[in-house]
């Protein structure tokens, strides 16, 4: 309210636009709030010392209220309807051409320029976040019926489909998230294309797939997120290891630990819970890495480096097409190593597994690996009930499962005792520790 008034009161247009407005009709507390104006940047700053320009391509105005933002962004220009840009402000890529020039992969590009509210909403993606709210006299301002498209909870692209996702193939991604968060279905000419066009996500920068995939399954929405990919045949083109896994085995462990994996993040969220991108990577791409770490230790290769050798090769193609920063593959890498080794209980190890920086992580994976029935159940529960123990009892309850070597003329089946690691130190009292 304090930007739209001051803005108004400077002498400029002001309007709230986009997804809040759309959200309010639908009375959805909105996440964030965008403003559009008439004035340009260097004037919006002057009119807020509180204020940051960002961008190269298209300058935008961060109005900063401690640790909330507020983006102003200038109305944009088009020639006409179909030459549009990115419907978000966001910065993307840096690249030049006329309003109808084509790169390699077949997007339209072009640059931005600064124009009037008419021109403005041809560049925004959807009707329902075409809507503009004019402080001025509290009016809606609709220029492409997207009140009704809200009203009849229906998803319609402005302009002519194919050129927009051609424009902009990240809006094909856009569809599916907002569908799944609006319980919106698609307008027959928006997902007509969709199919045919889905491979120019593959010219997408990586990064820019990174962000839309956090807004995609962290955003609340995750499960529902999931099925319209499918739904759209875009998942293929999104994450393929996971795609093929799951047309390989549609109903077997790795599905059935993504629906948990999904179910339970969505569930945080609503929580207000924190949620993990390493924690979403690793439900997405673990059915690959255990297919192909089985396919490796078939081939003869030991089973440690087989899993360790998968999970390299499976995230790294992942991050060729979204650019997973390292932060998130390297610990999603230890939790996927750690697997193993919650099959072992065997003294000082289960006590060293439970210090692990990474345990924590890497038991919420194994006890949904349970529940997706890839584990023995028991195991997991075991597990849990060690950590919920003091440390003695701890030490006792990993001491009852130690391994042990049975005597030389010990018959089968008679309890087993345990042998003296070679090199190691006699007890106190015995021969200064000599080698056994």
């Amino acid at each position: 309210m304090k930007v739209l008034y001051r803005l108004k009161d400077a002498g400029y247009q002001a309007f709230l636009v986009g997804g809040s407005v759309r959200d309010l009709l639908l009375g959805i507390v909105p996440k964030d709030f965008d403003v559009a104006t008439n004035a340009l940047p260097e004037e919006i700053r002057r009119v807020f010392r509180n204020c940051r320009l960002i961008g190269r391509r298209f300058r935008l105005a961060h109005v900063h209220f401690g640790d909330e933002i507020i983006e102003v962004a200038t109305f944009r220009a088009s020639a006409a309807p179909e030459e549009v840009d990115d419907e978000d402000h966001r910065e993307v890529e840096d690249v030049r051409g006329d309003a109808r020039a084509l790169d390699r992969s077949g997007r339209i590009l072009r640059d931005n320029l600064y124009g009037s509210i008419d021109a403005d909403v041809w560049r925004r993606d959807f009707t329902a976040n075409a809507l503009y709210y004019n402080i001025a006299d509290f009016s809606v301002w609709d220029y492409v019926g997207g009140a009704d498209d809200v009203k009849a909870r229906v998803l319609k692209l402005i302009g002519d489909p194919e050129v927009r996702y051609r424009e902009d193939p990240v809006r094909m991604l856009r569809a599916a998230r907002f569908a799944a968060k609006l319980g919106f279905t698609l307008h027959p000419g928006t997902r007509a294309p969709l199919k045919e066009l889905a491979p120019l996500l593959g010219g997408v920068p990586a990064a820019r797939l990174f962000d839309e995939c956090l807004k995609l399954f962290l955003g609340g929405h995750a499960v529902a997120g999931f099925e319209r990919l499918k739904d759209f045949d875009l998942l293929a083109h999104f994450l393929p290891s996971l795609a093929e896994e799951l047309a390989t085995a549609p109903d077997g462990e790795a599905a059935r630990l993504l629906a948990l994996g999904l179910a339970g993040t969505d569930a945080r969220v609503r929580a207000d819970r924190s949620v993990t991108p390493t924690f979403l990577f690793a439900v997405l791409l673990y059915g690959p890495i255990m297919r192909l770490a089985a396919e490796r230790e078939e081939s003869g290769i030991p089973s440690v480096q087989a899993l360790a050798e998968a999970t390299d090769s499976v995230v790294a193609a992942q991050v060729r097409r979204i650019a997973i920063p390292k932060r998130f593959t390297l610990p999603l890498r230890e939790m996927v190593a750690l697997q193993p080794r919650f099959e072992r209980r065997d003294g000082r190890k289960a006590l060293a597994l439970l210090a692990h920086p990474r345990f924590r992580a890497a038991y919420d994976l194994f006890v949904l690996r349970a529940e997706a029935g890839g584990v023995p159940q028991e195991l997991a529960d075991w597990w849990t009930e060690l950590q919920t123990l003091p440390a003695e009892s701890r030490a006792d309850m990993v001491a009852s499962l130690a391994p042990t070597e049975p005597g030389p003329d010990a018959a089968p089946g008679a309890p087993r005792r345990r042998r003296r690691r070679r090199g190691g130190r006699r007890p106190a009292g015995g021969d200064g520790g000599a080698p056994a």
